[in-house]
């Protein structure tokens, strides 16, 4: 028996101290992953509260058990010391409780990075709104530089001019309007209705068309079926200067967004990064009108983005920054990127050119007027207008002098600014001498500023053989050409014609259709001539319209009968002597009474194109050359009969 014990006892005995062996390793592990999960110094805090110091420290695993129950489960009352057999399944007890500290752990620290999520995010907008803030109380943060330059503004508003010329003389009422009665009432019909109309206003410079829409604004204001507000804006633009820009990053004319990137948009805004939209004169004439001088330099895009606002009535603005779900962007830039900026207005359009060189769909959506050139007499009466207004006397021959060397009525206030400026300067140290201007004043001022008479070639009461005044027009200021032949017996067969290149080759076919008719009409043949036919001046002519001048010069030099020089004549002229419809009547006949001329040939087609006695000329409608000629040879006196 003993001799079984002996073989059996240390069996179990290695057994067992294999099993304490692994409880202790469980031990240990737990109290590192207690320690772990809770802190080192905070299980020896805690170790010392539940009086399981010494019970750590033991070598005992009871103890050590002992001392794991106590903080785990943070309960001092726990002093029993568990058996070996108890031992495994106070382990798995502390097990779970550790598992659920840990999950707890787990759940707390995500909840808690939640928490420390939505703080911050609490916390940037917080600041957000707080910079905003600042931004706004210190919009305008100012420095000594800053400063300064603000001081100096201040002194230059502090020093004035008085008014210029320009705008002291500029009409300030519709009947201070020289010369342009028709167009000016075309103007008020079109524009003082309850449906005003886009317009295109047509005429040479210097004439009022600027000052004539913005007058007849105010007289529409004062109408009670106008739908023109008191305060209805006169917004005015220069063609010359409005170019299309294809990134659409610049448009004074229709507006442009500024982007936060490139262009930087308001300092709040640009921070968010929300683009802003900035309206351009379009919406600044809203409800009155939009005035575009020179509107044929306009760029044809341009001109059409121009034509889609009078469509919509609103300008629209589009941007890749935009996003309408940024809570950042402000109310006013939402709605102009949504519904776009107003634009209803009445555009008006001035040109110096002609209508043809305008983009079609402009002109199809406007009215037409066309202002006219000024005559001698129109610059005259705005001289006497204009010296009144200076408070000043001026000689007799000042008005008359003036209109000789400009038929633009702004030069003309220009001449006799300058004019008043060297009589104010000559008679400053005369006391109680009313300043004069005379003419001497006028010829220096013409000396200076280089300029020579408009008007080179007058009319004469006496006859010339083979010397005509013919009718051209460029733009819309007609001039008078003068066409001179002279013709030499030649060997019968062998003459020849000769004529100035630098005319053109349509006035060189008007030479050889008139001298087809010439054979007609007098029944020489100029093949026995030698002929030359010349533009003084070498004034090109555009068109057939030098026919029936180049005949009748002509034909006074092979005859030598005089044609009368108070005379001009315009009509392009067939080979079988029809006298035929030409353009540009109308501004012909301004043309023709500068250079003093009293009498005026027309195509019978053109009669409709010109009242008769228009500018006081005595106009006469020809279907023939034969009755062109009537006139030209009928001597002078026999004409006044």
């Amino acid at each position: 028996m003993r001799k079984f014990f002996n073989k059996i006892l240390p069996k179990q005995l290695a057994i067992r101290d294999a099993a304490d062996d692994q409880l202790k390793r469980r031990v240990a592990s737990l109290f590192g992953l207690y320690s772990g999960l809770v802190g080192t110094e905070k299980v020896v805090l805690r170790a010392g509260k539940l009086d399981a110091i010494e019970l750590l420290r033991s070598e005992s695993l009871p103890e050590r058990v002992l001392a794991l129950q106590k903080l785990v489960f943070e309960d001092p009352t726990v002093k029993k010391l568990p058996s070996y057999d108890e031992i495994p399944g106070i382990l798995d007890e502390v097990e779970e409780e550790i598992a659920d500290i840990l999950a707890r752990r787990a759940v707390e620290e995500k909840i808690e990075k939640k928490i420390a999520e939505k703080m911050d995010e609490r916390h940037q907008e917080y600041v957000r709104e707080i910079k905003m803030q600042v931004l706004k109380e210190e919009e305008c943060v100012e420095t000594p530089q800053t400063l300064k330059k603000y001081a100096m503004l201040e002194k230059l508003e502090q020093s004035k001019l008085t008014k210029s010329a320009m705008t002291l003389l500029r009409p300030a009422m519709l009947d201070e309007i020289v010369g342009q009665e028709r167009a000016v009432e075309a103007l008020k019909a079109k524009l003082a209705s309850p449906y005003p109309q886009h317009l295109i206003l047509y005429g040479p410079p210097g004439v009022g068309k600027t000052t004539a829409a913005r007058l007849v604004l105010e007289e529409a204001k004062k109408l009670k079926y106008t739908p023109f507000a008191q305060d209805a804006a006169f917004i005015e633009a220069d063609g010359t200067t409005l170019r299309w820009d294809p990134r659409d990053m610049t448009n004074p004319l229709l507006g442009s967004v500024h982007d936060p990137i490139y262009q930087g948009a308001r300092r709040d805004l640009a921070d968010t990064g929300v683009p802003e939209p900035k309206p351009g004169m379009a919406t600044d004439a809203h409800g009155g009108i939009l005035f575009i001088d020179e509107i044929g330099e306009m760029d044809p895009m341009l001109q059409n983005k121009l034509l889609k606002v009078l469509e919509d009535k609103r300008v629209f603005f589009d941007s890749a920054y935009y996003d309408p779900s940024d809570p950042n962007v402000p109310k006013y830039i939402k709605k102009l990127f949504e519904d776009g900026a107003p634009a209803d207005f009445i555009l008006i359009g001035a040109t110096t050119r002609d209508a043809q060189d305008l983009t079609p769909a402009i002109r199809s959506r406007c009215a037409e007027i066309y202002f006219e050139p000024l005559t001698p007499k129109h610059i005259e009466e705005i001289i006497y207008n204009a010296a009144r207004k200076l408070e000043v006397d001026i000689d007799p021959d000042v008005p008359r002098l003036i209109s000789e060397y400009t038929i633009e009525g702004r030069k003309a206030i220009n001449i006799l600014a300058d004019a008043y400026g060297l009589a104010l300067y000559r008679s400053e140290n005369v006391e109680g001498v009313k300043v004069t201007i005379a003419v001497d004043d006028i010829y220096r001022v013409v000396q200076v500023s280089r300029l020579s008479p408009y008007v080179s070639r007058k009319a004469s009461a006496t006859g010339e053989v083979g010397k005509i005044f013919g009718l051209g027009v460029a733009g819309y200021l007609g001039s008078v050409l003068e066409i001179e032949a002279v013709a030499f017996p030649a060997e019968k067969g062998k003459g020849s014609i000769r004529f100035n290149d630098t005319a053109g080759s349509m006035a060189k076919d008007s030479v050889f259709n008139a001298a087809a008719v010439v054979r007609k009409i007098t029944g020489e043949d100029l093949a026995n001539y030698d002929l030359h036919v010349n533009v003084i001046g070498g004034g090109r002519i555009d068109g057939p319209s030098a026919g029936t001048a180049i005949l009748a010069a002509i034909i006074s030099a092979i005859t030598k009968k005089a044609i009368r020089q108070d005379v001009a004549v315009t009509g392009e002229v067939s080979i079988q002597g029809k006298v035929k419809a030409v353009g540009g009547v109308f501004e012909k006949a301004y043309g023709a009474k500068q250079a003093g001329i009293s009498t005026i040939i027309i195509p019978k087609e053109n009669d409709k194109d010109i009242p008769q006695g228009h500018l006081g000329l005595a106009v006469c409608p020809v279907e023939t050359a034969d009755e062109a000629l009537a006139i030209l040879f009928t001597k002078l006196d026999e004409a006044i009969a």
